[in-house]
């Protein structure tokens, strides 16, 4: 019988093995399709919330302990798989001016280092920008990591350690008896386990679903276009009026993305499409000379506040879940994963577990709706 079974292939799940395997745990990793897929690989790879001083602190707690601990993380996995994930500090350009005093609050509570700077220094960092504010925010310590790479080191690095990875395998219901998991159906069989994980993702809730427990995750829809341009051409993650551009070593330039809540539908629109290759021109009009490679939609695992959950279900004993992080997977993802492994291996928690734990979020005053 393995020690722990963890459902959902995704970042999530392949980080939550990982820390799992490397506490001495034998683990399973289960996924409905292919690993690596799905909202893990559909985002932009931004290391910090887009505007971090909007999410409560639970969000911002997870995305300090992962932004430590990214560089190290990225260097090994390097390392041990032959596959870099890219790991590039680029520094945030945040052109909404209008963020200023909120921004400036929340940094000196946290210790993040974020400038004000005026035209000239803007164009110093981003000389190709349209029409630059008088004052933007600045932040050096910004990093990003390509995620298509880092899914692609995880994916060798799992079964190097001794995860055994099941792909194409459908979870038809959990195994419960007596307030306690046993394994899962899946469509090749059951499969026993001293503990679950549920890391699903968008597809967590429905998972959960019949337990006495409703877990607030729904699909969100984002939509994204990479413009195949030259290196150099941008050189800093820049964020304005919610759009955002990424570039990656190799030139392409990351456009991102809609918020759409359109249950679990990828279709991309002509109308997004359009959106955001206006909003990344209007930023930087050069991006007009160059070919738009592709343009794809992903599911984001939507929760109250964006705060994830990460804990033991209330009434099944052995039964975890690590789902819900919304917008911020990637960037939140190494602490929630080692917290997780905390929790369940019932070791010393590197953060408070209370603000993830599954609760009604109503009743801990996080409201009804998502972080922008």
């Amino acid at each position: 019988m393995t020690d722990c079974l963890v459902i959902g292939g995704g970042l999530i799940g392949m980080l939550t093995a990982r820390e799992l395997r490397l506490a001495g745990a034998t683990v399973r990793l289960v996924e409905r399709g292919a690993t690596g897929q799905e909202s893990s690989w559909a985002g932009g790879g931004i290391l910090s919330p887009l505007y971090p001083w909007r999410y409560p602190d639970p969000v911002t707690a997870l995305a300090r302990w992962s932004q430590q601990a990214y560089p190290g993380f990225s260097s090994e996995l390097a390392s041990q798989t032959g596959v870099d994930p890219e790991w590039t500090k680029n520094g945030l350009l945040v052109l909404d001016a209008g963020e200023k005093a909120i921004a400036q609050a929340w940094a000196g509570d946290v210790g993040a280092r974020l400038d004000l700077v005026e035209t000239r220094a803007i164009l110093q960092h981003e000389p190709g920008l349209n029409m630059p504010p008088e004052e933007a925010l600045w932040m050096p310590d910004v990093a990003q990591i390509r995620n298509p790479r880092l899914l692609s080191a995880l994916k060798v690095n799992l079964p190097a350690m001794g995860v055994a990875v099941e792909e194409y395998a459908e979870i038809t219901g959990l195994v419960v008896r007596h307030g306690r998991v046993e394994g899962v159906e899946t469509s090749r069989g059951r499969i026993t386990a001293g503990s679950v994980v549920v890391a699903a993702g968008a597809w967590s809730g429905r998972l959960l679903a019949g337990l006495g427990y409703s877990l607030d995750v729904a699909p969100v829809r984002g939509q994204m276009i990479l413009f195949r341009a030259r290196p150099g051409m941008v050189s800093r993650i820049v964020l304005n009026q919610g759009r955002y551009l990424v570039p990656r070593r190799d030139g392409r330039v990351l456009a991102g993305s809609t918020l759409e809540y359109v249950g679990f539908d990828k279709t991309t629109t002509e109308e997004a499409l359009a959106e955001l290759s206006r909003a990344a021109i209007a930023m930087v009009p050069a991006l007009a000379d160059y070919e738009i490679e592709r343009h794809w939609a992903g599911l984001r695992p939507g929760s109250p506040c964006g705060v994830p959950y990460i804990g033991e279900h209330p009434r099944v004993q052995g039964l975890f879940v690590n789902a819900g992080h919304f917008r911020n997977g990637v960037v939140i993802g190494l602490a929630s994963a080692r917290l997780l492994a905390d929790i369940l291996l019932r070791r010393k928690p590197v953060l408070d577990p209370a603000p993830y734990a599954l609760v009604d979020r109503e009743s801990i005053g996080c409201g009804a709706g998502v972080a922008p």
